[in-house]
């Protein structure tokens, strides 16, 4: 038995989770604080911690052997795991908060409820027009992870043909009415009603959607984005709402945040939140951390695999390591 370990937990917290935490190691100590307060004392003397703390601040720490991150994406700790630190991500909490959010942004622009909530602000009795609906729509969806399979899922139930695009194709799920690779995605894209963007960072996917790609879309094509703001090119699309060939739901941007002054926060085809979909936000999701974090904390002890060990590769969790 591993004895002698401090667990630093910087997640919100309250008796119930901590007792939570404690019971799944009775062994280890534990330390508590808010997130965002560790201090340097706290950090130095850590063998494991649970939360997110900035990567700066735990290079060099000598006794650091494991840190769970409550974040999904985590490319800036690959060093860290390179070092030899173990590295485990919450991937697997996000997609009930994040796909509802997406799919929330689909209704509004489908049901144009972000014109009419303008036209309330400024007293406006006004019709907007014709509508669209999911049902029969083409939902393509682009990263078919926990998030984009949540999406996909409930576009699904709702009648919409979905098709879903991966970097392993593998078995497709009864969600999935077509499953791809990313080679497929240029041709796909001509028959898509909403493009559903949930990828991770990296030079693969910076700029995946570019000018060349957005004038090939049908004209009112709906594109959401809840992965990287970088996966989409600013300007570009920028351009096509302006021009009303686009709409668009964009939870992250590039830059971010985005600046005041940019033209996309004035454009009626356009609804933004500011990268607010995840974090704690639904209670579901910090619960699910919790969840996943204690039982790594059980693995870890037993001497067991852990869970969601981070992928140098691409930033998230192994595929086939999952929680």
């Amino acid at each position: 038995m591993v004895v002698n370990m401090t667990i630093l937990v910087t997640m919100p917290h309250d008796e119930v989770i901590k007792k939570r935490f404690t019971d799944a190691s009775p062994q280890a100590e534990f330390i508590f604080c808010d997130e965002g307060k560790a201090l340097d004392q706290q950090l130095s003397k850590c063998d494991i911690i649970i939360g997110t703390v900035p990567v700066k601040r735990l290079v060099g720490l000598e006794k650091l052997k494991w840190i769970h991150l409550s974040k999904a994406g985590a490319n800036e700790y690959v060093e860290l795991s390179k070092k030899g630190v173990l590295v485990t991500v919450s991937s697997g909490a996000y997609g009930l908060a994040i796909s509802e959010h997406m799919l929330g942004m689909l209704l509004m622009l489908m049901k144009k409820l972000h014109l009419y909530r303008d036209n309330q602000n400024s007293g406006l009795w006004n019709d907007e027009g014709a509508v669209d609906s999911i049902f029969g729509a083409t939902v393509l969806v682009v990263g078919v992870g926990d998030i984009g399979g949540e999406f996909a899922k409930r576009c699904h139930k709702l009648g919409a043909y979905v098709i879903g695009i991966r970097r392993m194709i593998g078995m497709k799920p009864d969600y999935l009415d077509e499953l791809h690779d990313m080679s497929a995605l240029h041709e796909l894209i001509k028959r898509a009603d909403v493009l559903a963007l949930s990828l991770p960072g990296g030079e693969d996917t910076h700029h995946i959607i570019s000018r060349s790609e957005l004038e090939i879309m049908k004209r009112g094509t709906i594109i959401l984005n809840v992965g990287r703001g970088n996966a989409i090119d600013t300007e570009a699309l920028a351009d096509f709402v302006a021009d009303g060939r686009i709409c668009c739901g964009l939870d992250v941007t590039d830059p971010e945040p985005l600046p005041k002054e940019h033209r996309l926060w004035y454009m009626k085809n356009a609804f933004i939140s500011p990268h607010i979909s995840g974090f704690y936000h639904l209670k579901h999701t910090h619960d699910r951390i919790v969840d996943i974090a204690c039982e790594n904390i059980r693995r870890y002890f037993d001497k067991k695999e852990l869970l969601n060990l981070l992928d140098e590769q691409t930033g998230y969790r192994m595929s086939d390591n999952r929680a």
